[in-house]
């Protein structure tokens, strides 16, 4: 079938990256297919999806079962992580250098044991920075409140960041003031800022499936009549209008003679990249977070199956900055409705984190007994 749509995305200002790797798409060509036939400019990669990859066939037997004796499962899953990041990285590269360093990365997230630990967080991205040892490597850090820290830090030393698990606009305002400073920073001692890149993983779907939770409940307990039909018709909106907000900031703050400063020494925006993009509620268009956050300098990272479905039937327009008003409205209609989005976004951002830590968790697990099967003991745990 006809990759067009796909194509068209990424000419209305939009990257695609695939938000999935495993070892067998990196060998068999499907990866260097993908790049060519889906207009890919780059891939994102955690825990769950490792869990997947590792849990399913043996295309890792053979590294796992001559790892050195008495690594750690921490150790040994970073072995296999980063191989798989690099040889990613590698076929991202003529994306990477065709787009002058702006686009053609691939992500790998740092534990969630350093999550909200500033100096940790910077000492594990440093390590897998080096280890990876690629120029379009982009080193995922959660967006707590204490890791934007983290983010200047590590931008200021010239690693290409990723903040992940960002619900809300303030959370989005920290890491790109983050960003920019340390950029000023780099300027100011005479340091090159044209070729580092930054994305700022805002999440969408996961903001409806609690919202939308939480009006269900409230139309519950409401008596049928114009209240209830008022709840239940914000239900599947406050996601799209979340992240179009987030957007506006996005263009308020890398605009005026601040940002027009590093512009000109050649310095690239933060792009807020929409995650969490699969649809989970079945009664919504399998493609509504992807068709409605379409713009300029932005990246949607797409599950297989969210692709699979936008290249078959998406339809292709400038949506992400249209009816902010509208955007607007439903937070404040949201907020007369007792809802707090403030409150939802803590909760959303605190449960993240807790999968996070359950996920790898649960990939340790494996890895020890996978690799217990190939006749290989494990030092530990952590």
């Amino acid at each position: 079938m006809s990759a067009s749509r796909l194509h068209d995305l990424r000419a209305a200002g939009q990257s695609i990256w695939l938000d999935y790797i495993d070892r067998t798409m990196l060998g068999n060509g499907e990866l260097a297919r993908r790049i060519r036939d889906d207009a890919l400019t780059g891939m994102t990669s955690n825990p769950t999806i490792f869990e997947k990859a590792l849990a399913e066939g043996h295309a890792y037997d053979a590294q796992l079962g001559a790892a050195p004796a008495g690594l750690a499962s921490w150790q040994l899953f970073e072995l296999v992580e980063t191989e798989d990041v690099r040889a990613a990285c590698d076929l991202f590269l003529p994306v990477y250098e065709a787009t002058d360093g702006a686009d053609g990365f691939v992500s790998i997230e740092v534990s969630p044991g350093v999550a909200g630990n500033a100096q940790a967080t910077v000492e594990e991205a440093r390590r897998l920075w080096r280890t990876v040892a690629r120029p379009n490597v982009m080193v995922k850090v959660p967006g707590t409140p204490e890791d934007a820290e983290a983010v200047r830090q590590l931008t200021v030393e010239g690693v290409n960041v990723n903040i992940t698990l960002l619900f809300s606009v303030d959370a989005h305002r920290r890491v790109i003031d983050a960003y920019i400073a340390a950029l000023e920073q780099r300027a100011a001692a005479g340091q090159p800022v044209g070729r580092l890149a930054s994305v700022a993983s805002f999440f969408v779907s996961r903001v409806d499936t609690e919202i939308d939770k939480r009006l269900d409940a409230r139309a519950a307990a409401a008596a049928p009549g114009a209240e209830r039909d008022r709840l239940l018709a914000l239900k599947g909106k406050s996601a799209i209008a979340n992240a179009k907000l987030a957007y506006q900031l996005f263009r308020e703050r890398f605009a005026g003679p601040r940002w027009d400063a590093l512009r000109a020494r050649g310095a690239k925006v933060q792009r807020p990249l929409w995650a969490s993009t699969s649809t989970k509620n079945p009664q919504y268009r399998d493609v509504m977070y992807v068709e409605q956050l379409i713009g300029p300098d932005t990246v949607n990272t797409l599950p297989p199956a969210t692709l699979e479905a936008f290249r078959d039937h998406g339809v292709v327009a400038r949506t992400v900055d249209a009816d902010l008003q509208g955007a607007r409205r439903t937070i404040a209609d949201l907020e007369a409705a007792g809802i707090s989005l403030r409150e939802v976004t803590d909760q959303l951002l605190a449960d993240g984190l807790k999968s996070f830590t359950k996920s790898f968790d649960t990939l340790l697990a494996g890895l020890e007994r996978k690799s217990r099967q190939l006749g290989q003991e494990v030092a530990g745990h952590r």
